[in-house]
């Protein structure tokens, strides 16, 4: 038992340097690839804007739910008026990056990942490598850099259609006071905590992009990889946005 721990252990850390060798790859590819600007944009749409419907959705949904959580919690106390307050600051500084991060990993990851792989499988990125082109510049860089740009966006327009969501159901429902709910929100909520859910946005955007296009990459060039590298892109990218959210919330703290 201990040596099949340990196994599991070095193996662990031979991948982990495996991703952060590719991710310093990516990081050199990236200046060669800016111009290219073409392919950066087709991504961000790909990545971004085709994940709209269910960001936007997840959004209006979770927001619903934390306005009448919010109201009946806060009711408790007499302080129904900060309900703005305490849906600005739950989606802007947590729910909004986090949840944003895993559904980017379950729609926009596993494209990049299958896509990638299915490009392994059918042998079009050893084709590029035998006419000299470098398929981590001409095909990787530009689907990392689109789901590096398009996660920042996708979290703000989340965290924009919760507080609307919020507001639909404490102002409109549970008749809140319109001007007490913005008001103390405005007051309340600071650049701060704007920037610190700026921040955890792009780590996961990294993070969410750099698993999917190393699944793919390296995905074993067979229909049944393809189908585990996709796997191993969603349940990944699960692991490590917690993981990395617990780090970067006390770190600001």
């Amino acid at each position: 038992m201990f040596a099949d721990l340990w196994m599991g252990l070095v193996e662990s850390l031979v991948r982990l340097g495996d991703i952060v060798r590719f991710l310093l790859r990516l990081i050199a590819q990236v200046p060669r690839a800016l111009p290219r600007f073409q392919l950066i944009i087709d991504q961000v749409y790909n990545a971004g804007a085709l994940s709209l419907v269910i960001i936007m959705l997840s959004g209006l949904f979770v927001g619903m739910v934390l306005g009448l959580q919010g109201f009946q919690l806060l009711q408790r106390f007499g302080s129904e008026e900060a309900l703005g307050t305490a849906a600005a600051i739950g989606l802007v500084k947590e729910l909004g990056p986090v949840v944003t991060a895993l559904l980017f990993a379950g729609r926009a990851g596993t494209a990049l990942a299958s896509e990638l792989g299915l490009m392994r499988a059918t042998d079009q990125l050893a084709a590029m490598e035998m006419m000299a082109v470098d398929p981590i510049r001409r095909v990787v860089v530009p689907r990392f850099l689109g789901g590096v740009i398009a996660m920042p966006l996708l979290a703000a327009i989340f965290s924009l259609i919760g507080i609307y969501g919020a507001q639909l159901v404490g102002v409109q429902m549970m008749h809140v006071d319109s001007g007490s709910f913005w008001s103390q929100m405005r007051a309340s909520v600071d650049l701060a905590d704007i920037n610190e859910g700026i921040v955890k946005s792009c780590v996961f955007g990294v993070a969410c992009s750099l698993i999917a296009v190393y699944e793919g990459y390296y995905a074993t060039p067979t229909a049944e990889g393809v189908g585990a590298a996709t796997t191993r892109t969603v349940v990944t990218s699960a692991v490590v946005v917690l993981f990395l959210d617990y780090l970067l919330t006390a770190f600001f703290l």
